[in-house]
């Protein structure tokens, strides 16, 4: 029994891993992940419990396994996650500009001291 397939791809300057395992006939499934530093990017689960009777099991799910591999490479290299991969990220929005109320002072603490003295003078 083939336990599963790993291969690094480079695509558009980014590493990329794809993996394959069989879960084996207790629980009779192939599954395909792509990753992306760590994160899942696509998977493909395949059942094969309709079969697991016939007689050349293991070469049967070694072929389906390597197939379901290539194809996730295949998909890869055909741009289908790219709006998944490289999609923009959201910006944050652009600071606000603080009304006159709340702009800060630009003056010293003796700057505005001084105005304040003055002004209480005034009155």
């Amino acid at each position: 029994m083939i336990v599963g397939f790993n291969h690094n791809v480079m695509y558009k300057g980014e590493m990329f891993h794809v993996q394959t395992e069989d879960s084996g006939i207790a629980n009779p499934h192939i599954i395909t992940l792509l990753y992306r530093g760590g994160t899942i990017i696509s998977s493909k689960k395949t059942s094969y419990a309709d079969i697991v009777k016939v007689e050349n099991l293991g070469q049967v799910v070694e072929a389906l396994m390597k197939e379901q591999h290539k194809d996730m490479l295949r998909r890869l290299k055909a741009a289908e996650f790219d709006s998944r991969i490289f999609a923009p990220q959201p910006s944050a929005a652009p600071p606000q500009q603080p009304s006159v109320e709340t702009a800060p002072s630009t003056q010293s603490l003796d700057e505005a001291i001084l105005k304040y003295l003055i002004t209480e003078d005034d009155k």
